[in-house]
């Protein structure tokens, strides 16, 4: 056991992620693929004289795949059998549960796991945060520049968000401060209008 050991964990030290190139329709979300578990570790497996194979077990349930390292002395390594029920009693059902069974055990038995999932979490995460922020700072001018009560409060709450969203270089941004300043406009003539146009006593 000594050789097969000492040079898996050579070839462990280079093996890389499962990219996610695939996607399930249903959930609408990336995955890993065999082929791509495969090919993240088979190079460096046979780099240090490991081949790699994959054992049926039999079972009646659905499918059990036993990860088998071979090393070219002759020693072999096993991760153990690895159970998946098939969800269906016919051939997709069963092919189904292969693939998955030889996927999961692969990646299990060589320690490796899908693309920086937590990675990307994080980074979305603080993207979405970073979008909620930009939301309430062109909230906050927008009601700034509706609350003006003069043309001349109007005028400089409304160059202030302009400079601001210049500053930031967010365009989309800064049209909509001049947006909500025209609206404002709109809002004090058509108010000036109804009291012009309101009957004396």
């Amino acid at each position: 056991m000594q050789k097969v050991a000492a040079a898996l964990v050579q070839a462990q030290k280079a093996f890389g992620p499962a990219l996610k190139t695939n996607t399930n329709p249903h959930f609408k979300s990336k995955y890993a693929d065999l082929s791509a578990c495969v090919e993240a570790v088979i190079d460096a497996l046979h780099a240090n004289g490991i081949a790699l194979i994959q054992r049926n077990v039999p079972t009646d349930s659905g499918v059990c795949i036993e990860t088998v390292f071979v090393h070219e002395s002759g020693e072999m390594l096993s991760s153990g059998p690895l159970h998946v029920p098939a969800a269906k009693q016919d051939p997709q059902g069963y092919g189904s549960a292969l693939t998955y069974a030889r996927r999961y055990s692969l990646m299990a038995a060589c320690g490796i796991a899908p693309e920086d999932d937590d990675g990307n979490a994080a980074v979305k995460a603080k993207q979405d945060q970073r979008s909620r922020e930009r939301e309430a700072w062109i909230r906050d001018w927008c009601a700034a520049i509706d609350a003006a009560a003069s043309s001349d409060e109007l005028k400089d709450t409304t160059d202030d968000a302009v400079k601001a969203a210049r500053d930031m270089k967010d365009a989309d941004a800064e049209g909509q401060f001049l947006a909500a300043k025209a609206t404002k406009i709109a809002k004090v003539k058509a108010k000036k209008g109804q009291t012009d146009a309101a009957p004396t006593a």
